[in-house]
C-alpha cells in the first residue's frame, strides 16, 4: 500500500494534542499546581472540539474506514502507521474525549500535596500529565488499523494507567497510610500483570498472524480473507482468535478474568476509576469488535457459545456480588463486571441488534458509570469514607447529591427514559433472537441491578442523619455540578432520542455482520389459515 495523505491529519491530531498537552502539564514548574491543572483541563476540551470534527466529518453511508492516513513505518516488517475510523470508533473516541474533561474536573484537588510522608506521590502535574497521556492512547487505539500498532497502544497504556492507581491511589482508605499504600500497590501491580500476561499472549498471536498474512494492515487481511485470497487452516485461525480474545477478555474484564477491576477501581480515586472502567476497558470490547470478528470469522462463530456462557456467568456473578459489597466503589466495579457481560453476549450473539446495543452500551455505559461514580466520589470525600454503612440521611442534608446519586443508580439499572435502558434492550432481543435461553438468563441481571442500585441508596440516603459528619456534610458545590449535569442531560437526552447513535454506529454493525457472514434470524410466524 502506498502512502495515503488525506489532508489535515485529523485522527493524528486528536491523539496528538493530548500527548502534547501531557508533556506540556509536567512541565509546568511545581509551584504552579493551578497553572497545570488548567493547562490539562484546556488541552481536554481542545480535544473534545477535535473529536466533534471527527464525528461532524464522518459520513455514516460512506466508506467502511475514513478519515484515513497511513505512511511506511517500519518497513523491513511491513509495520505501518495506519489509521481510519468506523461508526463504532467515531462513537467511542467522542465518548473519550467527552469524559476527559469531566475526569480532569472531579479530580481538581486529588493530587494536591498532603502534609504527610506520601505526599510526594502527589505530583499535581504528573496526575494530570497521566490522565492526558491515557487519553492520547485510548483514542489512538481507537484509530488503528494497523494491527502491531494497536497492538503498542494496547499495551503502552498501562504504564499510565499503573501510577495512577498505584501513586494517586484513594483518600478516603480505612486504616493507616502503610496499610493503604499497600494496597494501592498490590491493586496496581494487580492490574498490571493480568494485563500483562494477556498482552503477551497477544503478542504471540500477532507474530502469528503476521507469519499467515504477511503484513499487519487490519484493511488489507479482512480484504483477502473475504475474497478469498488468503486462507488459514481452521486450527490455526482458532489458536489466532484465542491469542487476540485472551487479551481483549482481560482489559474487558470478562469472568474469569475479571479480579484485578474491583481492587484497581475500588484504591483508584473516583476520577481514575472511571479511567479504567469508561475508557481503557472499552478498548478491549472495541477490540473483539473491530479484530476477532474481522480478522476470523469462522473461529468467532465456533467460540460463541463458550463466550456466550462466560457472558452470562459475568452478568449474574457479576450483579450478584454487587448486591453483598459493603463498600461504594467496589459496588460499582462488580456492577460494571455484569454490564461489560451483557456487552460481551451482545457483540457475539451475531445480530444486528446485539452488536449495536453492544455498541450503544459501550458508550451509555461510560457516561452512566461516570456519573454514578463521580458523585459517589464527592459523596466519600465529604465523609472520608467508602463503607456504606458509614451513611444514612445524606438526602435530608444534601438533596442535590442525592438526587443526582439517583440518577446515576437508575442509570445504572437500565430504567427505561435514560441511555442505558435502550442498549439493554436491543441486546437482550439481539440474543434472544438467536439463544433464547441466553437472553432469559441474562433478564436476571436487570433484577439484581435493581436490588442492589435501590439498596444501595436507601442505606446511603434515606433514614435518619447517622453521624454529626454528615449532619454537616455541604451539598454539590459549582465544580462538581458542572461535571455532573452535563452527564444527567446525556443520560435523559440518548434515553429518549438514542438516533443520533445509531445513526453513525449501524453501518459499521452490518459491516460486522458481513464479516462473519450472519444474518439475523427471521421470526417464525404460522401461515394464516
Amino acid at each position: 500500500m502506498s502512502d495515503i495523505n488525506t489532508g489535515f491529519p485529523l485522527l493524528t491530531m486528536t491523539a496528538a494534542v493530548p500527548a502534547v498537552g501531557a508533556i506540556l502539564t509536567a512541565a509546568v514548574p511545581a509551584a504552579r499546581r493551578t497553572a497545570a491543572k488548567w493547562l490539562a483541563l484546556l488541552v481536554s476540551l481542545v480535544t473534545l472540539v477535535l473529536a466533534a470534527v471527527v464525528m461532524i466529518r464522518f459520513e455514516p453511508g460512506g466508506d467502511r474506514y475514513q478519515l484515513v492516513e497511513s505512511h511506511s513505518w517500519i518497513k523491513d516488517f511491513g509495520v505501518r502507521y495506519e489509521l481510519g475510523v468506523d461508526g463504532i470508533g467515531v462513537a467511542l473516541i467522542a465518548l473519550t474525549a467527552l469524559l476527559i474533561p469531566f475526569v480532569i474536573l472531579a479530580g481538581w484537588h486529588d493530587a494536591d500535596p498532603l502534609e504527610t510522608k506520601s505526599s510526594r506521590w502527589r505530583p499535581t502535574q504528573g496526575f494530570f500529565a497521566l490522565i492526558l497521556m491515557v487519553e492520547a492512547m485510548v483514542i489512538l487505539s481507537f484509530e488503528a488499523t494497523d494491527v502491531f500498532l494497536f497492538y503498542i497502544l494496547f499495551e503502552a497504556m498501562l504504564i499510565p494507567m499503573y501510577f495512577l492507581i498505584g501513586g494517586f491511589g484513594d483518600r478516603a482508605h480505612a486504616g493507616s497510610d502503610e496499610n493503604a499504600a499497600a494496597q494501592r500497590s498490590y491493586a496496581a501491580v494487580k492490574f498490571l500483570l493480568y494485563n500483562l500476561v494477556g498482552g503477551l499472549i497477544m503478542l504471540a498471536a500477532v507474530i502469528g498472524l503476521y507469519v499467515v498474512a504477511g503484513n499487519f494492515s487490519l484493511t488489507e487481511i479482512a480484504e483477502a480473507r473475504a475474497s478469498g485470497q488468503l486462507e488459514m487452516a481452521t486450527n490455526t485461525e482458532r489458536l489466532l482468535f484465542l491469542g487476540f480474545f485472551f487479551a481483549f477478555a482481560v482489559k474487558a474484564p470478562l469472568w474469569p478474568l475479571h479480579t484485578w477491576l474491583p481492587n484497581a477501581m475500588g484504591e483508584a480515586t473516583a476520577p481514575v476509576a472511571v479511567l479504567i472502567t469508561a475508557v481503557v476497558d472499552k478498548v478491549g470490547t472495541f477490540a473483539m469488535l473491530r479484530f476477532c470478528l474481522q480478522l476470523f470469522p469462522e473461529a468467532s462463530k465456533w467460540a460463541t457459545p463458550v463466550i456466550i456462557a462466560l457472558a452470562l456467568v459475568s452478568i449474574v456473578y457479576g450483579a450478584l456480588l454487587a448486591v453483598g459489597q459493603r463498600d461504594i466503589k467496589r459496588l460499582v466495579a462488580y456492577a460494571s463486571i455484569s454490564h461489560f457481560g451483557f456487552i460481551i453476549m451482545g457483540i457475539f450473539a451475531m445480530t444486528t441488534q446485539g452488536q449495536s446495543g453492544a455498541t450503544l452500551y459501550m458508550v451509555n455505559h461510560g457516561i452512566s458509570t461516570a456519573a454514578l461514580m463521580l458523585v459517589a466520589g464527592f459523596l466519600i470525600s465529604r465523609r472520608g469514607s467508602r463503607l456504606i454503612a458509614d451513611y444514612g440521611g445524606v438526602q435530608k442534608v444534601a438533596p442535590v447529591l442525592a438526587g443526582t446519586f439517583l440518577i446515576g443508580g437508575l442509570a445504572t439499572l437500565s430504567l427505561p427514559g435514560l441511555a442505558p435502558f435502550v442498549s439493554e434492550f436491543l441486546v437482550l432481543v439481539g440474543t434472544f433472537a438467536r439463544y433464547p435461553v441466553a437472553g432469559i438468563i441474562a433478564t436476571t441481571g436487570i433484577v439484581l441491578a435493581a436490588l442492589y442500585t435501590l439498596v444501595l441508596y436507601q442505606r446511603t440516603m434515606t433514614g435518619p442523619v447517622k453521624t454529626e459528619e454528615i449532619r454537616t456534610m455541604p451539598d454539590l458545590r459549582v465544580r462538581e455540578l458542572v461535571v455532573v449535569a452535563p452527564l444527567i442531560a446525556l443520560l435523559i437526552f440518548l434515553g429518549v432520542f438514542p438516533k443520533p447513535l445509531t445513526d453513525i454506529v449501524n453501518p459499521a454493525v452490518n459491516h460486522t455482520m458481513s464479516d462473519v457472514q450472519q444474518k439475523d434470524p427471521q421470526p417464525e410466524v404460522e401461515a394464516a389459515k
